[in-house]
Parts: structure tokens; C-alpha cells; sequence
């Protein structure tokens, strides 16, 4: 019996929404507009989250990242400042400064050097530009780098600086599609390197690329430090071709950590970057210490390079989290935003049912007098306050989803819809149907029969 009644109560105000669409779709609009923008709101800032872990695993976690200034800024001196500044004498950013840090300061997990040359790649009547990196084992552990196939360098190889390489996957993909690369070997350069492993692919985003910095590691081979300072090229060893150029320029041209032009008389070149490392990445087993490691590794590096700042300090996780915080704050707002118009839309539909309540006052006393209960009433305007709701949900996650899409398309902002932040709203919508549509049933069926009946 009582499901018969809620039965029939439901058939009532469905045929009460329909006779009534466009104030209906009207009513829904603050609805439609609410869960849409909290579709749209979770699925940005579910996307940003994504992209910030990804990029933490890009650049590490707890990693300090000292680099070489290779260009120096070029000032007015005084006369006797510039005889000042030209006793300075700095060695670069060297293999003794990683051993300095590693010996010296405690609380590191790790401390990686790394070399980075621009180079080329041959094989098979191919050629293409490619990044040489020299590293020690502790890179990959620091990076998260994981082997697809072969195997590591092996401390033979590491210590006598062998002529191997392990390749990223878009390097076998170009160079050896039909072939197994292990064993294989490609000219780097003007070396020939002995293929030994193949990492994963890494995924790198659009984004992760033009903010951080970070290049393609897929194209990238990778090979023992001591393979690039003993077979390539060693920046902090002094040859004859650089004395010979650096006599022949004009005073000062050479001095390392002063400034310089970038020929000579003669239109020799004159080498700017001195430093025997690309990058030095230094990790912290503690987050907490992160900031006073890297304040204590600057004043070790100024007192080794004789006060000469030629390096640069950052941590990225810190610079991410930031971002991280500033996009939580977005959230936040976009959240009120969104909460604001779902709570202007449930007083618009209490409003409208108010309204609907003395047009259908007759209808209600009507009811009333033929036997319909008070709970019959409150049923009625209920079911026809939640059908609004919902229907203003449907419409409203569909317009979140597109939302969602078209920011992700047009404005190359990442974005992750997922079934919760779906359902949230839907829960929400249907929520705020059911709280702003009691006071209006509660009045609906609070009414005097006899009263209604006489209503003009």
C-alpha cells in the first residue's frame, strides 16, 4: 500500500516537472552550473597532482641539484677591483667537489655527477643528434631508472672506463627495431660504445619538458663518467691547443671565473665552460634537511672556488611542492566557487516550489479533500524538487566532463576525471534537492483544505 502511494506520488510530480519544462530546466540551471564546475574543479586538480608527482619522479625525490654557471655576467670595475677580481681562480665544478660533499657533510643518501655532451648518432646509414651522459651507478637509483633489458655497468668497466653504453627505449626503437641492441654497438660521436642494456621508457609530458628543463630521456645513452672523461672529453685537464689560444688573447679573456669574450685575436675560440661537470645531484635522506644541506654545500663550493659563485643551487621538490600548495589554493577557490553556485541553485529551486505551492494551492486542497495524507503532499513536492535536482546533475556532469575536455584540449592544461569526483556530484545535486525542497513540501502540506479550495 505505502509503495502503491509513493508510486503514484512520483507519477504526480513527474507529470507536474513535465508540464512545466521550462521553468523546470530553468530552476536547474544554478544545479547544472554547481556540479558542473565541481566536475571540472576535481578534474583539473586531480590532473595537476598527477603532473606534479610525475615531475618529482622526473627530477627525484629529496634532491639537491648543483649546476655550473657557464656564462658569467660582465661588469664595470674599478681599476682596483678588477685587480682584485682577477686573482680569483676557480676550478669548476669538478669530481673533488663531489668527493669534498661526500665525505664532508652527513644525512646523504646519494651523490651523483653527471657529464652531458651534445652528440651524434650513426648507425645503419642513420644519423641523429643525441645526448651523451656520463654517470656513475647511483643516477639511475637516484632517478628511479629501471632496466628493460641486459644488464648495468660493472665496477670493471666503471673504473677503466670502457667503451659501453645502456640506451634509452626511443634508441633502440630508431636503431635497432629489428634487432636486439645487447652486444650490438652504435658510434657515438667519433667512439664506437658497446651496447650492454635498455632502459624503460620514461613518460615525459609536454609540460614536465618546458618547466623543469628536462629533456627527452628516452633518446639519451648513458655511459661510465670515466668513459666520457678518458674517451671524449675531460674540461678540467689543460691542454696545449687551450694555453696556446688563452696567450694569445686579450688580458683576462681565460681567467676562469672572471668574465670573458668569446674569441680571441685571431678569432680562435676560447673555452667558456671550464667546469669538469654537467650537474652534481646530491640527495638527502631527510626532507627536513634539505634546505641546510644545500646552504652548507654553497659555502663549502665558495670557500673551494675561491669565493667565485660559477655554480647554482636548486631543489625542485621544494619549487614543486610549492606549486603543489598554490594549486591546492586554486582548488580551494574553484571549490567555493562551485559550492556557492550549488547553494544559490538549491534556493532558487526552494524558491520556485514556494512559488509553485500558491499556483497549485487549489491542486493541493483538491488532494487534500479527496482523501490525500499530509505525508501524500510532502511526497509530492519532494519527488519533484529531487527530479529537478538530479536531472540538473545529469546535465551538469555532462557539461563538467566537456568542460573538463575542452581545458584539457585548448588550454594544455592536464586533467583527470574520475568516477568519484562523478559520483560526489551526483550525491551533492541530489542532496541539495532533497534539503531546500523540504521547506516548501513542509508548506505544501501544512495547508487547510477548506482554505485552498476557496483560494482566487
Amino acid at each position: 500500500m505505502l509503495k502503491d502511494r509513493l508510486l503514484s506520488n512520483l507519477l504526480i510530480a513527474t507529470e507536474a516537472v513535465l508540464a512545466n519544462r521550462v521553468r523546470s530546466m530553468l530552476t536547474a540551471l544554478g544545479i547544472i552550473f554547481g556540479v558542473a564546475a565541481v566536475i571540472a574543479m576535481l578534474a583539473i586538480g586531480n590532473g595537476a597532482q598527477k603532473e606534479i608527482l610525475e615531475q618529482i619522479r622526473l627530477v627525484g625525490v629529496n634532491n639537491i641539484i648543483i649546476k655550473p654557471i657557464v656564462e658569467q655576467t660582465e661588469e664595470n670595475l674599478s681599476e682596483e677591483e678588477e685587480q682584485s677580481e682577477q686573482k680569483k681562480f676557480s676550478t669548476g665544478l669538478t669530481l673533488a667537489d663531489k668527493n669534498s660533499i661526500q665525505s664532508t657533510i652527513p644525512g646523504l643518501a646519494s651523490i651523483s655527477p653527471e657529464i652531458l655532451l651534445d652528440t651524434y648518432i650513426i648507425k645503419g646509414g642513420i644519423r641523429r643528434s643525441a645526448k651523451l651522459v656520463g654517470v656513475e651507478p647511483s643516477y639511475f637509483d637516484i632517478f628511479n631508472y629501471q632496466l628493460a633489458e641486459g644488464k648495468m655497468f660493472n665496477e670493471d668497466q666503471l673504473k677503466n672506463g670502457a667503451a659501453v653504453c645502456v640506451i634509452g627505449k626511443s634508441i633502440k626503437t630508431k636503431f635497432f627495431a629489428s634487432e636486439n641492441p645487447i652486444g650490438k654497438s652504435i658510434k657515438c660521436g667519433s667512439k664506437w660504445l658497446k651496447v650492454i642494456g635498455v632502459l624503460e621508457e620514461r613518460f615525459v609530458s609536454e609540460s614536465s619538458i618546458n618547466k623543469l628543463g628536462i629533456r627527452d630521456f628516452n633518446m639519451d645513452v648513458y655511459t661510465p663518467l670515466q668513459t666520457v672523461l678518458l674517451r671524449y672529453k675531460n674540461r678540467a685537464v689543460l691542454t696545449e691547443e687551450m694555453i696556446r689560444a688563452s696567450n694569445q688573447s686579450s688580458s683576462g679573456n681565460f681567467r676562469r671565473g672572471g668574465s670573458s669574450s668569446n674569441t680571441n685575436d685571431d678569432e680562435t675560440p676560447v673555452q667558456k665552460n671550464y667546469h669538469q661537470l654537467d650537474k652534481l645531484v646530491v640527495q638527502v635522506a631527510e626532507t627536513g634537511k634539505m634546505t641546510h644541506t644545500a646552504e652548507i654545500i654553497s659555502r663549502m663550493l665558495e670557500r673551494k672556488h675561491n669565493e667565485v659563485i660559477d655554480f647554482e643551487i636548486e631543489i625542485p621538490e621544494l619549487l614543486l611542492k610549492q606549486q603543489q600548495r598554490t594549486n591546492d589554493i586554486f582548488r580551494y577557490v574553484l571549490g567555493a566557487i562551485a559550492g556557492i553556485s550549488l547553494i544559490v541553485g538549491g534556493i532558487g529551486i526552494m524558491n520556485i516550489m514556494l512559488a509553485s505551492v500558491l499556483e497549485r494551492i487549489k491542486e493541493i486542497g483538491l488532494r487534500l479533500s479527496i482523501g490525500a495524507k499530509k505525508s501524500d503532499i510532502v511526497n509530492q513536492f519532494m519527488f519533484e524538487s529531487i527530479m529537478i535536482s538530479v536531472t540538473g546533475g545529469f546535465i551538469g556532469i555532462l557539461l563538467g566532463v566537456f568542460m573538463a575536455l575542452a581545458v584539457s584540449q585548448f588550454a594544455d592544461i592536464p586533467t583527470v576525471i574520475t568516477f568519484s569526483s562523478i559520483l560526489i556530484s551526483f550525491i551533492v545535486a541530489t542532496s541539495v534537492g532533497l534539503i531546500f525542497g523540504i521547506a516548501p513540501a513542509r508548506k505544501a502540506a501544512l495547508q487547510d483544505p477548506i482554505t485552498c479550495l476557496r483560494y482566487e
